[in-house]
């Protein structure tokens, strides 16, 4: 069985397409594709259908990422079969967790910069409004914080072995 990460951000083109890019190369290069599913949604459905970003795609290519993406939206139904939902900032968080069925389910829901070394601030700032820098910052941010999530995950897959 599979251990499953759905990354989310607002619409879905940016950052939660980002971090599902990166993440899914982190689990590639860790040996662990076959067991982990890495997949991203937005809260809401602007941009459902769309391609991610340009500015997130030419990032994504330059620093050797492959991204092949067509924005959704996050369904309440899908708690039941993911095992982590990383939000990109508070306000995803806040509003994962009221879409939660269940508590157990609201549980699932994680900051994604919870799992960045340097601590402070939880949020990944929305570079969609801004120039080529914020996607830039957008990606390092994204790279800091994949490093303690690959970990997270291993430890919970072999939590699942043993």
């Amino acid at each position: 069985m599979s251990y499953r990460v759905c990354f989310v951000c607002t619409g879905n083109i940016c950052r939660s397409p980002m971090a599902e890019a990166v993440f899914r190369a982190r689990v590639a290069e860790a040996g662990l594709a076959d067991l982990v599913e890495v997949d991203s949604a937005g809260t809401g459905g602007w941009h459902v259908g769309e391609g991610a970003d340009p500015r997130t795609v030419s990032v994504l290519e330059e620093n050797g990422y492959t991204v092949a993406h067509t924005a959704r939206m996050f369904e309440r139904s899908w708690f039941s079969r993911l095992d982590l939902v990383i939000a990109l900032d508070a306000g995803h968080v806040t509003a994962l967790r009221r879409l939660a069925p269940t508590g157990e389910d609201a549980q699932k829901v994680r900051p994604l910069r919870a799992y960045a070394p340097a601590g402070g601030d939880l949020d990944v700032p929305d570079p969609y409004y801004g120039g080529r820098d914020g996607f830039e910052e957008c990606l390092h941010m994204v790279e800091e914080a994949s490093v303690g999530l690959l970990a997270a995950v291993r430890a919970d897959l072999e939590g699942r072995v043993a």
